[in-house]
């Protein structure tokens, strides 16, 4: 697969496949690039920071990340742009630079996404349990629009544990990492037992 080159977010969290999340922008490197994203309909690439901050000079992202479309924007407060991003395929960084402006460009080449997979017999309690979550939050992150919703498959069920499961961030880029969907919900299913909220 060819290498792309995208603007790159590093942020201090993680965005998984499915989900959805809103991000307030007002520095002006990250304003141009969202109008761009906005006008060309393009992504851009949300990474967790390995080493830095969200705000000033240009952060160290990690090397898997995720490609993140724009579904809604606006501009309530002027200078400051509101915008809710789901997250598309995963994708690892080959290289990446800082532009003057302070944006930092990768060059990505994407992963392949684990195949559809049936959530297994013993994990069906968290089906439940995610439904129940789910019908809470409504259509607010990080749950994505209820269009987009699959509960029937084992990767998107459990990747939405892993964003409202009270984690560190280090451990939810080790789960965006893991390639088997049945490994991630087994671990999900591990840690809700645990903590004695699923058997």
């Amino acid at each position: 697969m060819s290498a792309l080159t995208l603007p790159l977010f590093p942020l201090q969290t993680v965005l998984f496949p499915g989900g959805a999340l809103p991000l307030k922008i007002f520095e002006q490197r990250y304003m141009d690039m969202a109008k761009a994203c906005i006008r060309d309909e393009t992504p851009f690439g949300v990474c967790l920071i390995a080493r830095g901050a969200e705000v000033g000079a240009p952060a160290e992202p990690h090397a898997i990340g995720t490609l993140a479309r724009i579904a809604k924007w606006d501009m309530e407060q002027l200078g400051v742009l509101q915008v809710v991003v789901h997250g598309g395929e995963r994708f690892r960084v080959l290289r990446h630079w800082a532009e003057p402006s302070g944006l930092v460009l990768g060059e990505i080449e994407l992963l392949p996404d684990p195949p559809p997979q049936a959530v297994p017999l013993e994990c069906a309690g968290l089906v439940t349990l995610l439904r129940a979550i789910v019908a809470d939050l409504g259509d607010q992150r990080p749950v994505g629009p209820a269009a987009l919703h699959r509960f029937d498959d084992a990767a998107w069920v459990g990747r939405r544990f892993c964003e409202v499961l009270p984690i560190p961030n280090a451990a939810r880029q080790m789960l965006l990492e893991l390639d088997d969907a049945a490994a991630l919900l087994d671990i999900v299913r591990k840690y809700l037992a645990r903590k004695k909220l699923a058997n």
